[in-house]
């Protein structure tokens, strides 16, 4: 049975993680979003996908005012819940935010980025004809189609939500590089 981190906060939501080492591989611990002591020297597995359209333009979210980071322009993605695999949550993430639906196999994954606390896996994936975006309000603000020069642009004026600037620029060059071999 998985040992569970809790805390007696009120103000935490009921979702919860994996607790993983380094490598992203589950410890059996879970850890409730929210709650005090996140354990030292572990992390949890975040998920972004860059979706790419056929006349090369990408999908940029901006996040909801009542979200970390307001405002902030980022890649559809979040937080792998306790249980899930990297890519069922960029599935799971994409579909909520977005409405865009893909497949498994449809997922690139571009690498792997370690923050303080989390592990960030980067996935590109060529979106499905006739893409129809249906943003999760509570999330998501707005979404707009660039093409891959403006995402620099934004990362350059600040318009990128706060942790996409340290992400980008370890790995933007390589879904860059990605994204004109698979168009």
């Amino acid at each position: 049975m998985p040992t569970s981190w809790t805390s007696f906060e009120t103000n935490s939501t009921d979702e919860w993680w994996d607790v993983v080492d380094a490598e992203g591989s589950p410890t059996g611990r879970t850890y409730r979003r929210g709650a005090a002591n996140w354990p030292s020297g572990f992390f949890h597995l975040i998920v972004a996908v860059c979706i790419q359209r056929e006349d090369g333009a990408v999908l940029l979210t901006q996040r909801a005012a009542t979200k970390e980071s307001p405002f902030g322009w980022e890649f559809p993605g979040g937080s792998a819940l306790s249980g899930e695999t990297s890519r069922q949550a960029a599935i799971r993430e994409l579909g909520e935010e977005t409405g865009v639906e893909i497949s498994p196999s449809a997922l690139t994954l571009i690498d792997r980025f370690a923050e303080a606390a989390a592990l960030l896996d980067f996935y590109t994936a060529h979106a499905p004809a006739n893409t129809e975006l249906r943003l999760q309000q509570s999330e998501v603000m707005a979404a707009e189609w660039v093409s891959l020069e403006e995402v620099g642009r934004r990362l350059c004026a600040g318009l990128m939500a706060d942790p996409w600037s340290a992400r980008l620029d370890a790995l933007w060059p390589l879904a860059r590089q990605a994204l004109r071999i698979v168009r």
